[in-house]
């Protein structure tokens, strides 16, 4: 059944044949898995978002596999620019960057949403990537870095070339800070180059393609495996990545330093 989207205004469960029998044939218990997606359109809401158009179809499979999905779009927040945990502390009157934070940890699985101006990610997206940054310094408790035995990915759309360039950009950034990675962990649509139809125009043909279907089924489905096995090994072991560890004077498999 399709269920009208209030932001879109298009159909939001725009599961294809395909896509509900993969769901429908799973073995899989994903239903203790939580996902964000942060989608960094430069747009407020109630706006036309033609990124969440995608961030819907992602959401709609994750969802059906029993994963708890909540989506946000930072331009609707207050969030400083700064690479601080609250920039409040550095001048700012107002930061909400800290309690979109508190969901950022919650999650699993985090995927980023961009479109594409210049070639380049939004500055939104990039805003986002430098707050949790800020934030890369905190530990779990194992000693090693918050991230970790999380897993990231990213969505991209636009009219001009640059999708890959903007996945490449975003999906170093996740990894750098600790997100695990995996293979086909991002998805794009891109229009003709110059002016024309965005993904939720009509005759776009962008919901329709089966390129761009076909990587985000692939995506959805990696980000939902890999979280499985972190979430059931307890993350990434312990061992030779313990900031903690590190800091204590272990060099693993280097020689200890010799403290006199």
């Amino acid at each position: 059944m399709r269920v009208l989207n209030p932001f879109t205004k298009m159909e939001a469960d725009v599961l294809d044949e395909r896509q509900e029998r993969m769901c429908s044939e799973s073995t899989w218990d994903f239903s203790d898995l939580k996902a964000l997606f942060l989608n960094c359109t430069l747009k407020k809401s109630p706006e036309l978002s033609h990124t969440q158009g995608l961030v819907d179809l992602s959401k709609a499979i994750l969802e059906k596999n029993g994963v708890a999905v909540e989506v946000l779009r930072p331009v609707d927040f207050e969030i400083p620019n700064g690479v601080y945990p609250d920039m409040t502390e550095h001048g700012w009157d107002r930061d909400d960057w800290p309690r979109i934070h508190e969901k950022v940890m919650a999650a699993d699985i985090l995927v980023l949403g961009t479109s594409i101006w210049l070639g380049e990610k939004t500055s939104v997206c990039t805003k986002v990537v430098e707050r949790l940054y800020g934030n890369s310094h905190l530990l779990n408790e194992h000693g090693q870095y918050a991230y970790y035995g999380r897993v990231g990915g990213c969505l991209v759309t636009g009219n001009e070339d640059g999708a890959k360039h903007c996945a490449m950009n975003v999906l170093y950034s996740l990894q750098h800070l600790g997100y695990v990675i995996p293979p086909q962990a991002d998805a794009a649509w891109l229009g003709e180059a110059g002016p024309g139809p965005s993904y939720l125009d009509e005759g776009s043909g962008g919901p329709e393609n089966d390129f761009t279907n076909r990587n985000t089924t692939f995506m959805r489905w990696n980000l939902m495996h890999l979280a499985r096995l972190l979430k059931d090994a307890g993350g990434l072991p312990a061992h030779g990545n313990q900031r903690s560890e590190w800091d204590a004077g272990c060099r693993y498999d280097f020689p200890n330093p010799d403290y006199r």
